[in-house]
């Protein structure tokens, strides 16, 4: 990767943003590659990006816990007497609305970070590659990924179907959650899909396909799916639900390791993808 510092960032790249990306680097097989303020840039805009995605699926949880929390402290079930508001769910609702609005801005903003620095390269590449899900995810992550959903909707839907208000309750909590992490999922794996490639030489290229592969297997990471619905009605639900739950996410966990032993890793998938253009 050559060493020439972009004209417009190269001077404000941080050394420890730089010596981070020799540690990416390292860690994917690209030992012999210098860091350079192209890599840095990039790494560093997805890191930031990245722990912002994971604050706000921090915060959506906790504002599902909150609003069933409400619910229950307003009616019955926690010796209130009101009936169910809508007015968490609504909360909840436009809360979904809102992070996946700003999650929409991050991914803006990241390939803001990658066209300025693309636009500072001397050259660029010339390449046809542009990554499709297949090469990016693969199939086994991604029917991992639509079961694990499929199976929390599943729950969240058989709980709609017990006489217990407040479990019912609990399962609109956990729809509106789940859906909105679905789609927040398809919009950001359709992202990494159109997003430009941006590449100087072969191992820049094979750098930004890494990072494709890397930023779809983190995002498709099932932690929302398997957390939510034991945060919700674990306890609260019928046995055989609780039953459920837990199976889902002791199959998920199995499976999950499974698939990682198995399926190629990433350098592996990105070479393969670059070996087919």
């Amino acid at each position: 990767m050559p060493s020439e510092a972009l004209p417009d960032a190269g001077s404000s790249v941080r050394p420890a943003d730089l010596r981070q990306a020799g540690a990416w680097l390292v860690r994917h097989g690209l030992a012999d590659a210098r860091p350079t303020p192209l890599l840095a840039v990039r790494l560093a805009a997805r890191r930031r990006a990245r722990l912002a995605d994971h604050i706000m699926l921090a915060a959506l949880m906790l504002a599902a816990a909150l609003a069933q929390a409400y619910d229950r402290l307003a009616t019955s079930a926690y010796g209130g007497f009101e009936p169910h508001s809508q007015t968490p769910l609504l909360v909840l609702t436009a809360l979904v609305v809102a992070l996946l609005l700003v999650r929409s801005l991050l991914d803006q903003w990241v390939r803001r970070v990658d066209r300025r620095a693309g636009a500072a390269l001397s050259r660029r590449a010339a390449h046809p590659l542009q990554p499709g899900w297949r090469a990016m995810l693969g199939r086994p992550y991604a029917a991992f990924t639509v079961a694990t959903f499929a199976g929390a909707m599943a729950l969240a839907a058989s709980a709609l179907t017990v006489p217990d208000s407040t479990v019912r309750y609990a399962a609109f909590i956990l729809l509106v959650g789940l859906l909105g992490v679905a789609v927040g999922v398809a919009l950001q794996l359709r992202d990494l899909l159109t997003r430009p490639v941006v590449a100087e030489d072969e191992v820049s290229l094979t750098a930004d396909v890494i990072m494709r592969i890397e930023d779809a297997r983190e995002l498709t990471a099932p932690t929302v799916p398997w957390a939510l619905p034991v945060v919700l009605l674990f306890g609260t639900a019928f046995g055989w639900w609780n039953a459920a739950a837990l199976i889902l996410a002791l199959l998920g966990f199995v499976a999950s390791h499974m698939i990682h032993a198995r399926t190629p890793s990433i350098v592996t998938m990105a070479r393969q993808a670059m070996s087919a253009r």
